[in-house]
């Protein structure tokens, strides 16, 4: 079983930075595919970006040149570093684990087997 806590989330105002952290606990291994999502009431949950078995770092367009993902693997962390943020990537951020086939995409929500509870990124104008 894994189990997998985030933190970092905040309210900032536009322009600002935060990094959220993903642990994770339980068996994963260093090449498991991870990745952030992103999800407003509402609306469908998105992926932002994501880690995939070769790992290989992907990006939704909205982010690309903004944030930037990275995993420690000898702690089993995974990093989303959030700059210029804006209102729009206001929502509550999750993170997910081990892809349900090798090679998956790991932005893709029905890809993603674990998931965190989320934790809360409110950006202000």
């Amino acid at each position: 079983q894994v189990r997998l806590v985030e933190s970092g989330g905040g309210s900032v105002q536009a322009g600002g930075s935060l990094r959220l952290s993903c642990a994770a606990s339980g068996s994963i291994g260093s090449a498991a595919c991870m990745g952030w999502f992103r999800q407003v009431q509402g609306k469908e949950r998105e992926g932002v970006a994501g880690i995939d078995n070769y790992r290989r770092k992907i990006y939704a367009d909205s982010v690309k040149g903004r944030f930037t993902i990275s995993k420690d693997n000898a702690d089993n962390t995974m990093y989303l570093e959030m700059n210029t943020l804006k209102p729009e990537d206001t929502g509550t951020y999750y993170c997910a684990a081990v892809c349900m086939r090798y090679g998956m995409s790991p932005i893709e929500k029905s890809h993603l087997r674990y998931w965190g509870q989320g934790t809360q990124v409110t950006v202000s104008s």
